[in-house]
């Protein structure tokens, strides 16, 4: 089983976003049972709330149910559970280096990174906007995933080779 989390600041927006695409693309491919997947935020501002309403929409409109996702703030244990543990940004990239263990940082990225039609390093944070960057959100995290559970799939069929 490989576990990855997905990790913004609140846990509202993007992270839960891509929990909820990566898990029907996983759904999709049949590795949900191989594959587990969660989201965290780096603060605490909105532990226990459903995902953002604008990015609830954006994703209702493609297909994507975020309804039972609850924010959490990331814990330092995640950072030894978790195989993957992707940063929406650079600034969450370094607040997780901040309270990882030395062992675990090699766990620590950026989810832009599996992307391969956007050629940037982080998602934009759509919170502050007025709703028209969650679209664009969701772009990138679509990208992104795919690109994610290729990489994964590959690994996956590799070991089970061995």
């Amino acid at each position: 089983m490989i576990k990855v989390l997905f990790v913004c600041m609140g846990n509202i927006c993007r992270s839960p976003t891509a929990e909820g695409v990566f898990s029907q693309v996983l759904h999709a491919r049949k590795l949900e049972n191989r594959v587990e997947v969660s989201s965290a935020g780096t603060n605490s501002f909105h532990t226990g709330q459903a995902p953002d309403r604008r990015a609830q929409h954006a994703a209702e409109r493609r297909g994507y149910d975020l309804s039972r996702i609850r924010a959490r703030k990331v814990l330092p244990q995640d950072l030894g559970y978790f195989d993957f543990v992707l940063a929406m940004d650079r600034q969450t990239l370094e607040s997780l280096r901040e309270i990882c263990p030395p062992e675990h940082g090699d766990r620590l990225g950026l989810f832009m990174a599996y992307a391969r039609r956007f050629q940037v390093a982080e998602v934009p944070d759509p919170y502050y906007g007025r709703g028209e960057g969650f679209d664009l959100v969701l772009d990138m995290i679509e990208d992104g995933t795919q690109g994610l559970a290729d990489y994964l799939q590959k690994r996956l069929n590799s070991a089970s080779r061995c």
